[in-house]
């Protein structure tokens, strides 16, 4: 029995990268500490995701963690949900924070000492993550070809290139986890369909709108042809849109002026070309903050959620 055989365990292990982006302008902009603690919300986040979807987290290598999971579903999910839920967060001093994963499942070498895994396995998961864009999941197509097909079918195949080391090339394929209405969407322990329609109702001075499955999208601004006209004149002519995208429902600013919302009953957001998920309740000012000028708010609740 070799050296290597006596310290590590050979196991087979779906093998994930998530890293945090954005985190080189929250230094410039907040400062070392500030950011660090900043950037260690959002990795306790991904680190309460993969536990609460059977994984581990081997360790933390900057603005990165690095997990294992039992099989390729688990680790899908997890992925799945740790975009949902970063997505929904709030921009940080006007920074959008977002993450990009990779993974990969086969064989990985494990040391009984301090849980640290090793291996091929190892190597193809970091490039995976290297391969992703922000808000990005992507996968080799061996390990996609492993999950069941309701799985499947929200993924599709990409062009990516060569592999470093690699003598063979590597097929690599997206896991798409915001898709259109048809999709099913991953979400806790299983892949499935939403149950319950959502809609978001908006209120301006009385007038009632609302974005669903039958009305996805709207503009808003003082122009006539935006679909909800308000006459605040620091308003621009079309100021921002609302998208629903699957079962969430995102705010897009793009106005002169940035536009400025409060979701429940949390501090006010300043927009400016930027763009925010709407949860629960909350109001909307456009062209100012809301103190200046409450009469001009748009309240938005979100519907059978």
């Amino acid at each position: 029995m070799n050296a290597i055989s006596q310290v590590n365990i050979q196991h087979d292990k779906a093998v994930l990268f998530a890293d945090v982006s954005g985190s080189t302008q929250l230094y410039e902009i907040l400062g070392d500490t500030r950011a660090f603690a900043a950037i260690n919300q959002y990795l306790d986040i991904l680190r309460k995701v993969t536990v609460s979807h059977q994984g581990r987290v081997v360790k933390s290598i900057g603005d990165e963690i690095m997990a294992v999971f039992p099989d390729p579903v688990c680790a899908v999910q997890a992925a799945c949900e740790m975009q949902l839920l970063v997505n929904a967060q709030p921009p940080i001093e006007h920074t959008r924070v977002t993450v990009r994963i990779g993974f990969h499942f086969g064989a990985v070498l494990e040391s009984p000492s301090d849980g640290d895994v090793f291996g091929d396995t190892v190597n193809v998961a970091s490039r995976m993550s290297e391969i992703a864009k922000s808000q990005q999941i992507i996968s080799t197509s061996s390990t996609v070809a492993m999950l069941p097909p309701i799985l499947r079918s929200s993924t599709r195949p990409l062009k990516a290139p060569a592999i470093k080391g690699k003598a063979e090339d590597i097929s690599v394929s997206e896991v798409i986890w915001q898709a259109s209405d048809d999709m099913t969407m991953m979400v806790g322990n299983t892949f499935i369909p939403n149950s319950v329609e959502p809609i978001l109702q908006l209120t301006h001075q009385g007038k009632k709108i609302l974005v669903n499955a039958q009305h996805p999208s709207l503009t808003i601004g003082r122009d006539e042809l935006a679909d909800f006209v308000v006459q605040d004149r620091r308003a621009s002519r079309i100021h921002a849109k609302i998208e629903r995208r699957r079962d969430k429902f995102v705010f897009i600013d793009i106005s002169s002026n940035g536009s400025y919302v409060t979701v429940n009953d949390e501090t006010e957001i300043e927009l400016h070309r930027e763009e925010i998920t709407l949860r629960d309740r909350g109001n909307i000012s456009l062209g100012h903050p809301f103190k200046k000028d409450p009469s001009e708010v748009i309240e938005f609740v979100l519907l059978n959620s």
